[in-house]
């Protein structure tokens, strides 16, 4: 579902940009200060906020020349901004918390979505619809550090067995090549792969992850920059955020555009599948918060008591450390 950070804490020093692939991007002035924005995946749907700011001409009216770019496959996002490769970056709450544990100081300055939209997902024929199926069963996963310990707590809850799993890493993967093939059950976003599951008529039993527990309603994806930018380039990145959420409420009001504008800027995604999950993506980007990009702490403070209860993590955090709502437009 997303990259861990098992690369960031073990090649911090060693970063390089090589592998990255521009997007293109809009004649810019001279003047404008240049900003290296790093996907988390390829283009899709949770980044069209950004690709509207970007093609609108949002970034050039605070001055910004921003250049989006994907991580090369040695790198990861976190990597890029603590080392100073990149300004900004997509990240998710998991990661952030993860990397500040590791004294890595990256702060998430946004959440792209408001809840969790990723489920468990299986092919219908299996009839899987709750944790306690899951017993006797592959699952595919990423590899990520929050992964089993979320797997096994959601099993415990609903009195399975988690022993009784077959774990299977399968990376970075196609799920509609892999769900049945490779695995029996894996963990999707909803919002990509369950909109395209209904689009090729493919019947999906799924289970929303935040429905299992009330801590796992965590942030997934933010937008993150490094503690130094937030210290000490406060207009920088207040002017950033500005011309991102624009990007995002555009996208809120007028999915229909907004997924125009990330098929033009990204040829090769698959454009009807753009275009349905744009549909659905817009009513979950601010969902029930008062602004785009809202973060509350209780979320923060939920989910880390989660990873330090299950041991993912060794020690708590100061999660006020770990995001601000500082340089949301609605904050003023």
């Amino acid at each position: 579902m997303k990259k861990g950070l098992k690369i960031m804490l073990a090649a911090l020093l060693a970063v390089t940009v090589a592998g990255c692939n521009p997007a293109k991007k809009e004649e810019s002035s001279s003047k404008d200060k240049k900003v290296k924005f790093v996907l988390d995946w390829f283009p899709n749907t949770n980044h069209t906020g950004l690709y509207v700011a970007q093609t609108k001409d949002y970034y050039k009216k605070q001055g910004l020349d921003v250049e989006i770019i994907q991580p090369g496959d040695n790198v990861t996002a976190e990597q890029m901004i603590a080392s100073g490769k990149a300004d900004f970056a997509i990240s998710a709450q998991e990661n952030v918390t993860l990397a500040r544990v590791e004294g890595i100081p990256v702060v998430s300055v946004g959440a792209i979505i408001q809840h969790n939209t990723s489920a468990f997902a299986s092919l219908k024929k299996d009839n899987m619809t709750s944790p306690k199926d899951f017993e006797g069963k592959r699952y595919g996963g990423w590899g990520g550090p929050a992964e089993e310990a979320t797997l096994k707590t959601i099993m415990e809850k609903h009195q399975a067995d988690f022993n009784k799993v077959e774990k299977i890493i399968l990376g970075q993967t196609d799920f509609f090549k892999s769900i049945g093939r490779d695995a029996d059950f894996e963990w999707i976003y909803y919002g990509w792969d369950g909109i395209e599951a209904k689009r090729q008529g493919k019947e999906l039993n799924t289970i929303m992850v935040k429905d299992l527990d009330p801590a796992l309603d965590f942030y997934s994806p933010v937008i993150i920059t490094s503690e130094k930018h937030t210290k000490q380039d406060k207009d920088f990145v207040k002017k950033f955020m500005t011309a991102t959420t624009e990007g995002y409420d555009f996208a809120i009001k007028e999915p229909k555009e907004a997924a125009d504008i990330l098929i033009k800027a990204v040829p090769d995604v698959n454009k009807e599948l753009v275009q349905e999950s744009q549909k659905w993506l817009s009513t979950k980007y601010q969902d029930d918060a008062k602004a785009w990009g809202v973060q509350k702490e209780e979320i923060w403070t939920n989910y880390m008591n989660f990873l330090y209860d299950n041991k993912v993590i060794k020690k708590k955090i100061d999660v006020k450390d770990a995001f601000t709502n500082e340089f949301l437009p609605s904050e003023k």
